[in-house]
């Protein structure tokens, strides 16, 4: 088996949310568990951070775990999704895992005692039979990343909530550190369609006595609920907001965007809560892992310039929380004309991203190699039904083309709507 079929076999036993959806969805933490006892709680072997939220948990993982890094500390990162290779998901001091090691970890599945039913019987697990209605596709990345992180003797490994909170893969460590970035409406599905039911869902990741930094405040009606969780389970708690949290002057930072101000506050009150447990993190640690974190971590696609002439940005922005940010950062800059290469998927609010997009942009309406991307004639269709214009491309690749074709010098082309939009654009180029 070569890395091409390990890969094939996990996405063909349990299919990618990030591909198909809900499909791929399964509620509750029975599955990881199974998986965690079986491979004996290698979570329990190191420290772990935990960051949730709508939006920025990505930078706020990668740049926490640089900081860690630069101290001198052996870190693993665990992330979601990933944008051209599975491995990204998983790295050890910016490293990815091995192609070797993922086959292996497939082997292990394909050849495994998990499927006998005598074996969950034994462990007082009860399970589906076979593993692709057993297992999702994250509960296997995630019990990899686990197992891996052990094996590679990491001190630390800061932890990416894939979905929610309460009933996420992730949820079964006890870190040192919970953050939970920010609030905003996605995958209402599964979380619900209020803001403080989301935020309990979030907030599911607080644990009794671990404290747990909440980065923006939305309203008092959702401060209130993260409040009340952790008074509940015990768990100190700072609102990013409400701090001083300079504790170290800053002249560089490596992600740009005006969505990562906040997430720069963020950061810097989980470095302070950190400290007080006494977790050595110097000021040098912190300004390189500010200034260094893409090059250090492997991160892609926060508000990646690919090209100057014409400037060339891409970013995973793919809700209204995130993109509200986008559009405005992107008007501010100095251009003659924008280009914006946009596609969706079919279960974002859609309806409202379009109301803010601008108006004078230039649209090139374009679909990703994902199930659950929506069309491009009918984001087009829709666009045009609130006044905005545009062409039709079925691919990334060609949309781009099309911008870059009409693009001059001095004009911005920008790539977005949809995490999978940014990872066919990357793939395309890489």
């Amino acid at each position: 088996m070569n890395y091409n079929q390990a890969i094939q076999y996990l996405f063909d036993s349990a299919p990618m949310f990030q591909n198909v959806g809900a499909a791929a969805y399964k509620e509750g933490l029975e599955g990881t568990l199974f998986l965690d006892k079986y491979f004996g709680h290698p979570h329990q072997g190191y420290r772990c951070i935990h960051v949730g939220g709508t939006n920025g948990k990505g930078s706020v993982s990668h740049t926490l775990a640089a900081m860690l890094q630069a101290e001198g500390y052996r870190v693993g990162l665990y992330t979601s999704p990933h944008l051209v290779d599975f491995r990204e998901r998983i790295r050890v001091n910016g490293k990815m895992i091995s192609k070797k090691r993922v086959v292996e970890f497939v082997k292990t599945l394909s050849n495994s005692p998990l499927n006998e039913e005598n074996f969950a019987a034994k462990n007082s697990l009860s399970l589906e039979e076979g593993w692709g209605r057993s297992f999702s596709f994250f509960e296997l990345a995630t019990a990899l990343a686990f197992k891996y992180f052990e094996e590679q003797k990491v001190d630390f490994a800061v932890v990416e909530v894939g979905l929610g909170g309460r009933l996420d893969c992730t949820n079964i460590i006890t870190p040192v550190l919970s953050v939970i970035t920010n609030i905003s409406f996605d995958h209402v599905q599964f979380l619900g369609d209020t803001l403080p039911k989301i935020a309990s869902e979030k907030a599911g990741i607080i644990k009794r006595g671990v404290p747990v930094v909440i980065g923006e405040n939305i309203n008092d009606e959702v401060k209130a609920v993260f409040a009340n969780k952790a008074k509940e389970e015990g768990a100190p708690i700072i609102f990013a907001e409400d701090e001083n949290s300079q504790i170290v002057e800053l002249s560089d930072y490596q992600l740009q965007g005006l969505c990562q101000e906040k997430n720069r506050r963020t950061i810097l009150s989980a470095v302070r809560m950190l400290r007080e447990q006494g977790i050595a993190i110097g000021d040098k640690a912190v300004r390189k892992g500010f200034a260094e974190v893409a090059t250090m971590t492997g991160l892609m696609g926060r508000w990646q310039i690919l090209s100057k002439k014409p400037l060339t940005i891409c970013d995973t922005a793919h809700n209204v929380g995130g993109l509200q940010y986008i559009f405005r950062h992107l008007s501010s800059l100095p251009h003659h004309h924008l280009h914006l290469v946009f596609g969706m998927v079919s279960d974002k609010d859609v309806s409202t991203v379009l109301t803010l997009m601008p108006k004078d942009a230039i649209y090139y309406f374009t679909q990703a190699s994902v199930d659950r991307a929506m069309p491009a004639d009918e984001l087009a269709r829709r666009a045009k039904a609130i006044g905005i214009q545009g062409t039709i491309h079925t691919n990334v690749a060609s949309a781009y083309n099309a911008a870059l074709s009409c693009a001059s010098a001095d004009d911005i082309i920008y790539i977005g709507g949809s995490t999978f939009v940014v990872a066919d654009m990357l793939k395309s180029i890489l």
